[in-house]
Order: C-alpha cells, then sequence, then structure tokens
C-alpha cells in the first residue's frame, strides 16, 4: 500500500450530490484545493496543512485522513453509508408506511 493510502476511504458528496471516496492524503488534498475560496475556514486552512504534510511524510496519512472526516462531516459532505441506505430502502420495502 502506498504511504498516502487510507485504510479506509472516506465517502463524501460532490457535484449534485453524487458519491465520491476519497480513497487516499492526494485525493483530500485535490479537493481541499478546490474548495471555493469563499467557502473557506479555519478548519479548511488546518486539514490543507495536515494533507500537506502528509504528503511530505511529516505526519501519518491516517491522521490526515481524521482530519479531512471531520472537515468532510462539518461541511455536511459525508455520503450516508450504503448499508444504512439499503437498511432503510429495505425497510421501506416492506412497510409502505415507513417514509
Amino acid at each position: 500500500m502506498k504511504p498516502d493510502m487510507f485504510r479506509q476511504p472516506v465517502s463524501i458528496l460532490v457535484g449534485l450530490g453524487f458519491p465520491a471516496e476519497v480513497r487516499c492524503v492526494m485525493d483530500a488534498y485535490r479537493h481541499l484545493s478546490e474548495w471555493p475560496t469563499s467557502l473557506r475556514d479555519s478548519t479548511h486552512a488546518i486539514v490543507l496543512k495536515a494533507c500537506s504534510a502528509a504528503l511530505r511524510g511529516e505526519i501519518e496519512a491516517e491522521t490526515a485522513r481524521g482530519l479531512f472526516a471531520a472537515f468532510a462531516e462539518k461541511h455536511d459532505l459525508l455520503a450516508p453509508e450504503t448499508n444504512m441506505i439499503a437498511a432503510s430502502r429495505l425497510r421501506r420495502d416492506r412497510d409502505p408506511q415507513v417514509q
């Protein structure tokens, strides 16, 4: 495994709400670099610096992953887990009154 790979990807929503998996530090760094300037905050700056440090080997990739996941959660970017979606659909199919 490459040193910048995450043990588990971070699933985020991109574009019009399509899920995408961020699998490594470089993917996270790219996403943060493309984040609109008007929406950047101190959290963005910290996570971007952490990703940069991880790419240089100064911190672990998993540390950057944790910070990126927290950033994604703060900005409502985390995609729902597919097993939760499947369970919700299954429940709805079994009981039509479940919304």
